[in-house]
């Protein structure tokens, strides 16, 4: 139970690391003339990605971990956090938590984007199910998994029309 506390604590880390690099993100896009599109989603996703940390911290302590789903999960989550940062480094100063788009600016088609259009939400997907089964919180991967469905929906579409309303 203390080394999957740890766990949900380093990715917990690691969002907020996120957090600052969007942030900086933000001022450079505002700039640079950014325009945000879709805030009114953005607080249900912050709660949707907090509810996932808690609620598997909270729903592992009443499960007993099954090492041999365990184990593989944890390749998963380290695997979507490489993929993250992946993207985030090829987004470079584009990269952003929000939907935030630069007038002028290029779609980057390099790193992981040559191969799919939002590969960070493979990442946010992989994670959202595995996090939770490293402890055996089934249930909140269930909803995390379900509840994100309906918000990649909206977001996507934001990011879509949003880069479409430039062009």
């Amino acid at each position: 139970m203390k080394a999957f506390t740890a766990l949900v604590a380093a990715v917990a880390a690691e969002r907020l690391a996120e957090l600052v690099v969007s942030k900086r993100n933000l001022e450079w896009s505002k700039t640079h003339g950014g325009k945000e599109f879709g805030a009114g989603h953005y607080p249900v996703m912050v709660a949707l990605h907090t509810g996932l940390l808690a609620g598997a911290a909270l729903e592992a302590r009443r499960r007993r971990v099954r090492p041999a789903l365990g184990r593989p999960m944890f390749a998963v989550v380290l695997a979507a956090q490489g993929l993250r940062w992946w993207c985030i480094k090829t987004l470079g100063p584009q990269w952003n938590t929000r939907v935030i788009v630069v007038p002028g600016a290029t779609r980057v088609l390099a790193g992981p984007y040559r191969f799919l259009p939002h590969p960070n939400y493979v990442a946010v997907v992989a994670e959202g199910v595995a996090l939770p089964l490293v402890g055996g919180a089934w249930r909140t991967a269930l909803g995390f998994t379900i509840a994100n469905a309906l918000l990649l929906r909206t977001r996507i579409r934001v990011e879509n029309d949003a880069l479409r309303s430039l062009t």
